[in-house]
Parts: structure tokens; C-alpha cells; sequence
């Protein structure tokens, strides 16, 4: 499975990318507003730190604005992957894009219905919300479980993107159901190499080799 990691913090993406572990970036209006700076901008800056794909949204809503916005951020870098809604005028620009053969994320997709239009339309991703539908007391994992099973009956090429990540478990729950791409937040990142055990083992091992003789 894939980690991308879900920021448009720059010095986050640093960090994580230093570990070796990620292999692309999801950003979202919502996360690149925290940073204060242009949208754009900060695209760059991670197309400069990141050599995989990385995902950039578009900020209208009708069909002719997607489009436009669409075509605007694939001349941006040979990497950034446009995120469209799943609306009846993004896909319609989903379709455009594959036709023109620029990447795609279909975003904000909270049923296997959603996701089966999103991979007829040509969706290179598709990025289901698990953390979103828990918030309303649905399974979100659950979800995964039917796109995934879904793509493989019909050998659709869009991959699994699981997005709205919260814990380390719903990373766990993805690779188990085997969903192409987790993205995480990079809090998210950090909890995954802890365990009360290993720190435990680690300061055992420190305390006994005081022990060594020199």
C-alpha cells in the first residue's frame, strides 16, 4: 500500500518525506487556508519536495469553471493529480481529464455507488472519507471494503484512496482490505512507529548496556 501523506505544510512534508516512506502528497482548499499562502505556491513548493504525485484541487464548482482549472493545474508540474467532487459536472470534467490523459482524484465519495461512477468516468483516484462517515456513526472502513471488492469484479484501474484517516487503526483496516493508497496526516505518521513495548524493549536494552564492560 501507498502512503501519501494529507498537508500543505511544507515543513510536515520535509519531516516525512525524510523517513523514505512517502510516496505522494493529498492537499485540499481546507489544509493549504491554515498556511496562509496561495494555493498555488504552495503546489510548487511540493512539486520541488516531492516526486510522486500530488494532488491540487480545484475551487469552482460548475462544469466550465472544473474544467478550466483542471487544464490550469496539469501545466503546473508533470506530477499534480487534479481533485475534482463527486458531482455530476466533476465527472464530467473526470471523463475530460482521462480522455486527455491528466491524472485524477475524485474527492468527497461516501458510497460504493459514488465509486463505481467515479472508476466509469475515468478516475485515476478515488478517495472515500472514512473518518467523515465515523463522525456520523457509520462504518467507514465498511465502505472500503465494498469499493475495493466493487474495482476487482470489474478490474477497474482507478485505485483506492483512503482519505479522512484519524488513527493508526483505519491504516491497519486499509492495507487489510487491500486499498491501493492511504493518505495520512502526519501526526498520523508519528503514532504509527509507537508502541509502548518498543519503547520499553529500547530502554531495557539502553539500561543493560551501561552494563557492558567499556
Amino acid at each position: 500500500m501507498k502512503f501519501f501523506i494529507d498537508t500543505a505544510d511544507v515543513n510536515e512534508i520535509r519531516e516525512a518525506t525524510a523517513l523514505g516512506l512517502i510516496d505522494g502528497v493529498t492537499t485540499n482548499p481546507s489544509l493549504v487556508a491554515k498556511t496562509g499562502r496561495k494555493y498555488l505556491d504552495v503546489v510548487r513548493e511540493i512539486c520541488e519536495l516531492v516526486d510522486g504525485p500530488i494532488s491540487a484541487e480545484v475551487l469552482a464548482t460548475d462544469y466550465d469553471g472544473m474544467l478550466r482549472e483542471a487544464l490550469a493545474w496539469h501545466e503546473v508540474h508533470a506530477n499534480v493529480v487534479v481533485k475534482l467532487p463527486l458531482t455530476l459536472d466533476g465527472l464530467k470534467v473526470t471523463r475530460q481529464c482521462a480522455n486527455k490523459g491528466i491524472a485524477t482524484n475524485v474527492t468527497l465519495c461516501f458510497s460504493a455507488n459514488q465509486a463505481l461512477l467515479a472508476a466509469k468516468a475515468g478516475a485515476t483516484y478515488i478517495s472515500p472519507f472514512v473518518g467523515r462517515l465515523d463522525d456520523v456513526s457509520e462504518e467507514g472502513m465498511d465502505l472500503i471494503a465494498k469499493i475495493v471488492a466493487v474495482y476487482r469484479n470489474y478490474d477497474f484501474d482507478t485505485q483506492v484512496l483512503v482519505a479522512s484517516v484519524r488513527h493508526p487503526v483505519h491504516v491497519l483496516q486499509s492495507a487489510l482490505l487491500g486499498a491501493d493508497v492511504c493518505t495520512i496526516p502526519f501526526k498520523v505518521i508519528e503514532q504509527l512507529v509507537k508502541h509502548p513495548l518498543t519503547d520499553a524493549g529500547l530502554a531495557k536494552f539502553v539500561e543493560d548496556s551501561k552494563k557492558i564492560p567499556r
